[in-house]
């Protein structure tokens, strides 16, 4: 089984059956734990499976002693590295100082829209994000692929020369072609001429675009963006008369329907919707209240594990729910219709958020219902859409001109149709018939292979731009660092085809906001990452009729089949991006590849197996993909992440998966009924780790709804021993601090943003699909998933599990050379230089948060690679046969030590913020000294509901829980009463 997929022990057991061993069982992983078959139980039994299996069986005392010997022979072998000499600075640069950080506001782009971010600098190269606090569209916090904004900076396959014709040319040469163009496009009005553009939000880069059209009458800009939800802007211009876009505002809704929209892991305001709505579920007293969100969804998602009731229902049946919410009396499921009920009794602190793919009638019965109950202006503002742009079509548009031969020359700024096109559309076919095909891009991808001109594009951390974020706000992007392979901004290709050459970007931008901001303002925008005021004002809102114009589609028939976006590769820009290709998935928990999910039901119906290909064949088009059963999945339905199946770039080469771009069409972009699935005999490898680092038949999730806790605010001590209170191992004097952290369950939605800004900050190294599928992936923090219920509709549970930093730890007391010790602070801290590999740490830690470099994951001598540049120089790089684990950040910890001391005062409460608890959107961490009595982290442990992971073991954890508390209502509390983890 190792960390593949097992396939036989849940195809083995019917759903009743699996249903049946669910009730008897609190908790649980997967539906190969529910199976409980040999193999399953042998895999959790063994620390390391992939190893055990190798080793005999029986070792006799001699066999013993020599490999004994050999790894000490071989751990002090490891720990030798050639001396290297460093070169001081001759002349220093000014305003830097060598080892001390610089830290600049600026803004990533997050599909067209821009979320600030706040970017450490050492000696002048970036090294770390973090949120911009002031940002609306950020609230402090990153998500997952923010975080590896520096390792894509880095990369060493991104584009390094111009190309033309695929070979290496003079950006010179380019600009004298160009010339050429612009001068054939000036004499004829652009005739020919086509553009096509992502999606932007840039003030600058609209003004360009006018500008161009008005040079050039006949030139036409078409837009592609696979990740395009026009839906929405589409129904507001029925209902309200123009194209709007809604701002949400989740701290004021007492109740919340979600119509398939994941609110918490998609769109621009993500991340700003993630801490309103948390900041709403912080129960603390049994007088707290909590708001209610009811989910209706097509696929699992994060907005529906958090929800305090939820259906998984198909993509189709969603449009009927919506009809019935619109006329409000239609039939409707009782449970729908209870979640009506509670909507209506909310009134203007209500709130429904339609699902960015579904159609125009569900955007425009949740905008109509938000309107009667008079919601619009308290849960909800409509603002004019920010990234609104005057285009002349689609790609399917572009591709009809060229075949009409309208079109003849394309310049393509940053879309990769060769990938990501619907399968209806022969791009290459189109291209071929071109003139002159220009791309401007980060990568050498499938678009660029067709151009006959390809330029390097400069990444945003080293760009002058603009981006607006998800309410308007406009930010300055300002660059970090030099273009490192001399690539350009998209407003110097823009520029250079209205034949300036002599203008940089840094100019243009200028150019656009000279007006507005002087070089006061200007100034001040840079520092605090946005322009004060620009957010975009709320507009008054009228109903029209456009409401009855729009009909709900009739419920599909047979198999239907959902795309969805990959949570880190998205449309597949980031493929090449090893971070995310090993950040295991929040739900699945796979790494490097992707899956078809489907149900249990539908499974058990279609006798599937977990890793069993499939054939999914719609429309005259097929495609292989392996199955996931997946608990919580609407039957008759099946899900295909996009993003996969790249084959530029050795990250993204490396990785398996399918294209499920070849089953997309235009007409059927989200969503495709009468589908038909032919299994084969085949099978695939999918690598998860949902099964690593188990804690198996404890007490680890503990959770009751609000009512149960306003009865019983100490739930989690339910059916429990008390904890002991005697121990053999030493006590421990603070004189100083004494670190501690808490994290909230009820705050948690499964993000995954703290392990990815947990890896960034502490250098920890990927190690590929092979090793990961052997369960020696290197996170710090993982994120454990588990189930409660039935498969077919459980409840879904989050716990990050960091090093609990033991009071009593069992680690320390069986190291043979003292490498794992206990500092003067409570820390578990993990000498480097001392460890010689024997793995008793692991081995004696009960929640299993220990990583040992089993190869050379990273570098270690030799010639630097581009991206060791991304590496914290805070942080040292572990080599082969190290153990290594979560530190609390101790680097942060020492920094502010340090200014404490120089300032001859103690360490101030929020001045030392881990990596994890800084990137966590929801604030579900909180971290302090425990000998501080105003610390915010002491009255977090001082909570009712507090609780230490298998605290009955007595190590005395300094990381504690709160315990997870749902507010699903009256009707279900009976139900929901008293049940907690055990």
């Amino acid at each position: 089984m190792s960390a593949t997929a097992e396939t036989k022990p849940a195809a083995a057991q019917s759903p009743a059956s699996l249903a049946h061993r669910a009730a008897d069982k609190d908790i649980w992983r997967s539906l190969e734990e529910l199976a409980d078959s040999g193999e399953f139980r042998r895999f959790i039994e063994s620390e390391f499976p992939a190893i055990a299996a190798r080793l005999p069986m029986q070792v006799n005392r001699r066999t013993l002693l020599k490999l004994a010997g050999a790894s000490l022979a071989m751990a002090g072998l490891t720990a030798c590295s050639e001396v290297e000499s460093i070169v001081p600075y001759v002349r220093q640069p000014e305003n830097i100082i060598p080892g001390r950080p610089l830290h600049y506001a600026t803004a990533l782009s997050s599909e067209g829209y821009g979320i600030g971010v706040i970017v450490e600098s050492h000696e002048g190269r970036p090294t770390k994000i973090e949120g911009n606090p002031d940002h609306p569209s950020s609230r402090g916090a990153t998500d997952a692929i923010m975080q590896t904004a520096v390792l894509a900076l880095f990369d060493p396959d991104r584009s390094r020369v111009p190309l033309k014709n695929g070979e290496p040319a003079g950006y010179g040469d380019f600009l004298a072609d160009m010339a050429k163009l612009s001068a054939d496009w000036a004499a004829s009005g652009g005739q020919g001429g086509a553009l096509l553009v992502e999606a932007t939000t840039s003030p600058t880069m609209k003004a360009q675009l006018e500008d161009l059209r008005s040079w050039y009458p006949k030139l036409r800009v078409y837009r592609h963006d696979p990740l395009a939800v026009p839906a929405g802007t589409a129904a507001t211009a029925k209902l309200f008369g123009r194209a709007l876009a809604p701002v949400y505002h989740f701290d004021r809704a007492d109740v919340i329907l979600s119509l398939d929209a994941d609110f918490l892991g998609e769109g621009p305001g993500r991340l700003a919707y993630a801490r309103n709505f948390a900041d709403r579920r912080r129960v603390r007293r049994p007088g707290d209240t909590m708001n209610r969100l009811y989910v209706v969804e097509s696929t699992p998602t994060l907005t529906g594990t958090a929800a305090d009731r939820r259906k998984a229902v198909r993509p189709s049946e969603v449009e009927s729910l919506a009809a019935a919410l619109q006329a409000g009396r239609a039939p409707a499921p009782q449970w729908f219709s209870a979640a009506i009920e509670d909507l209506v009794g909310a009134g203007r602190n209500s709130l429904v958020v339609p699902g960015e793919r579904q159609g125009p009638f569900v955007h425009a019965a949740a905008h109509g219902f938000n309107q009667r109950s008079c919601a619009i202006g308290t849960t909800v503002d409509f603002i004019e859409p920010p990234d609104a742009l005057r285009v002349d079509g689609d790609l399917a548009a572009l591709c009809d001109a060229i075949a009409g031969k309208e079109v003849d020359s394309v310049v393509v700024l940053g879309a990769n149709p060769g990938f990501t096109a619907p399968a209806d559309l022969d791009v290459r076919a189109a291209f071929s018939r071109l003139k002159l095909l220009v791309h401007w891009g980060l990568y050498r991808d499938e678009t660029a292979q067709l151009a006959h001109w390809h330029v390097p594009a400069a990444h945003d951390l080293e760009s002058w731009s603009d981006v607006s974020g998800h309410d308007g706000t406009v930010s300055i992007v300002q660059p970090l660092i030099r273009p490192l392979y001399g690539g350009r901004t998209a407003h110097e290709m823009i520029a250079a085809l209205a034949g300036r050459f002599d203008v940089d970007a840094l100019g243009l931008v200028r150019e656009t906001w000279a007006k507005r901001l002087d070089d006061s303002a200007w100034r001040e925008a840079l520092r605090d990452g946005l322009v004060a005021g620009s957010a975009v004002a709320p507009v008054t809102v009228e109903t029209g009729t456009g409401l009855t114009d729009l009909k709900p589609e009739p419920v599909s028939q047979g198999l239907e089949v959902r795309f969805a976006i990959d949570p880190w590769l998205r449309d597949g820009r980031h493929a090449n991006c090893a971070w995310l290709q090993e950040l295991p998935r929040p739900l699945t928990k796979q790494v490097w590849g992707n899956a078809a999910l489907i149900s249990p039901a539908t499974a058990g119906r279609l006798q599937l197996e977990t890793g069993q290909v499939v054939n999914l064949a719609h429309g005259g088009r097929s495609i292989d993909a392996p199955v996931w059963i997946m608990p919580g999945h609407p039957d008759e339905t099946v899900t295909l992440p996009l993003g996969f199946g790249r084959r530029t770039g050795s990250i993204a080469a490396l990785a398996g998966g399918f294209d499920a771009y070849r089953l997309r069409t235009s007409d059927a972009m989200w969503f495709a009924g009468g589908v038909t699935l032919t299994p084969r005999a085949d099978t695939a490898r999918l690598v998860t780790t949902q099964h690593h680092h188990a804690m198996e038949g404890r007490a680890i999730v503990r959770r009751a709804s609000l009512d149960h806790f306003r009865e019983r605010p100490d739930f989690v001590r339910d059916d429990l021993p008390p904890a002991p209170t005697e121990s053999l191992y030493p006590d421990w004097p603070y004189d100083q601090e004494a670190w501690g952290m808490s994290i909230d369950l009820s705050a948690c939605i499964g993000c995954m943003a703290c392990v990815s800004a947990c890896q960034a900050e502490n250098n920890s190294p990927t190690v590929g699909p092979d090793e990961c599928a052997l369960g020696h992936e290197m996170h710090w923090l993982r994120v454990d998933r588990y189930y409660a219920g039935p498969p077919d509709d459980p409840e879904t549970l989050f716990q990050p599990v960091p090093c609990m930093q033991c009071e009593k730890a069992p680690c320390e007391i069986v190291c043979p050379v003292n490498a794992t010790v206990h500092t003067h602070d409570g820390l578990n801290a993990q000498v480097y230089n001392r460890c010689i590999g024997t793995r008793y740490c692991s081995q004696n830690c009960p929640y299993k948060v220990r990583r040992f470099n089993f190869l050379e994951y990273q570098p270690y001598g030799g010639e630097a690679g581009p991206e060791q540049a991304a590496h914290n120089p805070d942080v040292s790089v572990r080599s082969r046969g190290v153990m290594e684990k979560c530190t609390y950040c101790a680097q942060r910890i020492s920094e502010a030590r340090i200014h404490a001391q120089v300032d001859n005062r103690a360490i101030a409460d929020g001045e030392v913020v881990t990596a994890c608890q800084q990137a966590c959107p929801t604030r579900a961490i909180s971290f302090g000294n425990l000998n501080d009595k105003r610390a915010a982290v002491l009255r977090e442990k001082g909570a009712p509901h507090s609780y230490a992971l298998l605290e009955e073991l007595n190590t005395r954890p300094r990381t504690t829980y709160l315990g997870r508390i749902r507010n699903p209502g009256n009707a279900a509390a009976a139900a929901e009463k008293g049940r907690t983890d055990g």
